[in-house]
């Protein structure tokens, strides 16, 4: 089976190949549904081309499910120079209009039929075999057996189905409610995830016996429900997770595994990915249950609401809702980059990211460490003796203000820490004690970090640094086995366990 993750940006994209998956859909410009995902824009294809070079097998996809008006399409057709320089596998629509206009401007590219079609039967699986379309992305209303039904049907057409991430309460994703409250149409990408919100059930309005939703943010503005004998038709459903159930979706005929998610963290691709790779390598005997085992673990320390295998045995397991999301006992704090060459002699492929600039070689930061002790010195030095006195002095009382420089250690080594999210390297009441960390690997699923096992440092001075958050040039120094591609995570402070958010 093939492994399909989300790729809301660049780095996200990265990390779903990285991560294990064999290929990753996106959205570009306006024509996708997650318009709220960062999308990409301007000259990032690139990027993308370079990126597939350095992951020569990879799959992109392109979704382009949004469901097209007129202006749409002229506008789609104004931009097809800007589509043609992405390197796009497949695109992945809903509108019947955009096949001819696909086939005819990209004839390379696969087309892929979006779950926003509702398909889940043989009979229109078999028409859209005949429009061209080479894969299904079957609607999530299908059980496993009818995908075998149709997998024996039409067995030349590939299936893919949703395998894990948030659930739609509206028929295969097509909801109004978020246009009704908010103004903001789901089916043009601008879901305002409504469905998330608190309410409250009303059935005592004046001159109506109807039973309607009040949200608590918008008292006086009722959305008219209708509640049958077991169900209420706007509530917030349980994420999908069919991480334990692969080896009977492969019995079933599922040919692809598709992950929900352009717009969560790269924390989230990272782990689900990952959790799934190992699942299907399980599957096609390239490792064992055990081995995969402590990565599947890992899924389950990853934001979601409570699980669901949606109908895919029963339908009743899809309509049991649940309320907000569990949060997550960790929290990613940065990636791991480039390791630092030990002399100038060496190459470095990065020496500036995003506009911050590190040393080239461990042997040019250990000189800056000097310089800076050396200046530090002189500076003392140059001062009057009560107002040395003073300074050092008020150094002895913020010892922040004046932080140690790096010392070698044999068997350390230095790599681009990019921070995403504050650490602080300081324990309550203490001072340059570092507080545990965690690594993750696409084939290590985690290295704890005790107290003693790495050191932040300023890049530019050679200081050790006691905190550090994201637009701050760092490097880690450790004697860990570490690697370009691993994340960094820390213990979420506000996790609770069942705590709903």
């Amino acid at each position: 089976m093939e492994l399909v993750a989300p790729a809301g940006n660049f780095d996200k994209l990265l990390y779903a190949y990285t991560y294990g998956a064999d290929a990753a859909y996106i959205g570009l410009k306006h024509f996708s549904l997650r318009v709220k995902a960062d999308n990409f824009y301007a000259d990032e294809y690139k990027k993308i081309v370079d990126l597939k070079s350095q992951f020569p097998g990879k799959k992109l996809f392109c979704a382009l499910n949004i469901s097209f008006h007129n202006q749409d399409i002229d506008q789609f057709l104004a931009d097809l120079d800007y589509f043609r320089a992405y390197p796009i596998d497949s695109f992945i629509i809903q509108d019947i209009g955009m096949v001819p206009v696909i086939q005819k401007y990209f004839p390379y590219a696969d087309l892929h039929l979006s779950t926003q079609a509702n398909c889940i039967n043989r009979e229109a699986v078999k028409m859209y075999q005949k429009l061209g379309f080479k894969r299904v992305v079957l609607g999530r209303e299908a059980s496993l057996g009818e995908i075998r039904e149709i997998k024996d049907s039409v067995p030349e057409m590939e299936l893919e189905v949703f395998a894990h991430g948030a659930m739609c309460i509206a028929y295969s994703g097509r909801c109004l409610m978020s246009a009704y409250l908010t103004g903001r149409s789901a089916n043009s990408g601008f879901c305002s995830h409504s469905c998330r919100w608190e309410y409250k059930v009303l059935t005592d309005l004046p001159r109506s016996g109807k039973l309607v939703l009040e949200e608590k943010e918008r008292p006086g503005e009722y959305y008219p429900i209708f509640e049958g004998d077991d169900y209420t038709a706007v509530l917030s459903s349980k994420d999908l997770c069919m991480i334990n159930h692969l080896k009977k979706k492969k019995k079933a005929g599922v040919d692809a595994l598709k992950i929900e998610g352009r717009m969560k963290s790269i924390y989230y691709v990272a782990l689900i990915t990952r959790a799934y790779r190992k699942g299907i390598d399980v599957q096609s005997g390239l490792i064992t249950q055990q081995e995969a085992q402590p990565f599947i673990d890992e899924l389950f320390k990853t934001s979601h609401r409570e699980f669901t295998t949606g109908f895919f045995y029963r339908r009743e397991d899809a309509d049991t809702t649940t309320n907000g999301a569990t949060d997550s006992p960790w929290e990613l704090c940065a990636a791991i980059g480039d390791e630092l060459p030990h002399n100038t002699q060496q190459d470095l492929s990065v020496t500036e990211k995003d506009g911050k600039s590190y040393p080239e070689s461990e042997e040019q930061l250990f000189t800056r460490a000097k310089i800076t002790e050396a200046t530090r010195q002189q500076e003392l030095e140059a001062m009057h003796p009560s107002a040395r006195h003073a300074r050092l002095a008020d150094y002895a009382a913020h010892p922040e203000k004046c932080p140690p420089v790096i010392q070698k250690k044999d068997g350390w080594k230095f790599f681009i820490y990019d921070a995403m999210n504050k650490i602080d390297c300081t324990s309550p009441g203490q001072t340059n004690t570092s507080i545990p960390i965690e690594f993750i690997a696409p084939d290590k699923a985690f290295i704890t970090a005790d107290n003693s096992d790495y050191l932040l440092i300023n890049p530019d001075t050679g200081e050790i640094m006691n905190w550090v958050c994201h637009g701050h040039p760092c490097l880690i120094y450790t004697s860990l086995p570490l690697e370009k591609g691993m994340l960094v995570r820390t213990i979420n402070p506000r996790y609770g366990e069942e705590k709903y958010r």
